[in-house]
């Protein structure tokens, strides 16, 4: 059952459907931009923000959006973190996400035919990377044919026609360099169990563009989006295309 479908309808009930579908527009731009703040969704969405409150109020109760505090990436400044509005588990699962358990049962059947441990472990990499290849075949021709400043932009364009929900954006803080923020992934209930897939696509990154990058936080560690850091180098020729296998799935320590 979808989010919105569960209420019976009343006369007097909310309007009809008019609240519920402002509701879904919240939930829907908490999707498409990652955790928001009441103002933030306000000027989104054309809508007060004392309307939005009551929307956040009625989402947190149905277990569609908690809150949490804000993330700071670099230098913090003075004053309490604001709070945004992050779409839970529940509310990922509302917007149509492609994993199911058979996706987890076969890699876990993978990792164990071949003979457990760091065999299975291996087995289940190269199948991440092989699905990864698969899909970057699209994200390459997008790429290439962008102007080297707009690559991290071209790339979200394309993560976003494949369901990822994706941006691209200065990053904060005294480093020089943009962020790829995925506010949707697909596959994030897998990758909880499998971080190789993370891992994979983290690799992708870094060849389509050409630079290494850095996983800031993903959906599947428990974070509201999936951010890679990309060096204003990648904008270059450069070719460096390491990146660090143990770390590229998930938060830095």
């Amino acid at each position: 059952m979808k989010y919105g479908e569960r209420q019976s309808e009343t006369p007097q009930g909310e309007l009809a459907t008019g609240e519920r579908s402002t509701r879904n527009r919240v939930a829907r731009s908490v999707l498409d931009h990652g955790p928001s703040t009441v103002a933030d969704l306000a000027q989104r969405l054309g809508l007060t923000q004392a309307a939005v409150r009551r929307h956040l109020d009625t989402l947190v109760a149905d277990g569609v959006v908690e809150p949490r505090e804000q993330r700071v990436y670099g230098a913090r400044t003075r004053g309490r973190p604001a709070k945004v509005f992050a779409l839970t588990d529940c509310g990922r699962d509302a917007f149509d996400q492609s994993y199911d358990a058979l996706a987890a049962d076969a890699l876990r059947w993978i990792a164990q035919t071949v003979g457990g441990g760091e065999q299975g472990e291996a087995a289940v990499a190269a199948f991440a990377r092989a699905r990864m290849e698969t899909q970057a075949q699209t994200y390459r021709e997008a790429v290439e044919a962008a102007a080297p400043a707009e690559r991290t932009e071209a790339l979200a364009k394309a993560l976003t026609a494949d369901g990822y929900a994706a941006t691209a954006k200065s990053a904060p803080g005294p480093q020089s360099g943009e962020q790829l923020c995925q506010h949707h992934c697909p596959v994030a209930h897998v990758a909880e169990q499998f971080p190789q897939l993370c891992e994979a696509e983290t690799e992708v990154f870094s060849r389509l563009l050409g630079t290494h990058v850095q996983r800031l936080a993903t959906i599947a560690h428990g974070d509201g989006v999936c951010t890679t850091f990309i060096p204003r180098s990648a904008s270059t020729t450069q070719t460096d295309t390491s990146v660090s296998a143990s770390t590229a799935g998930r938060n830095p320590a």
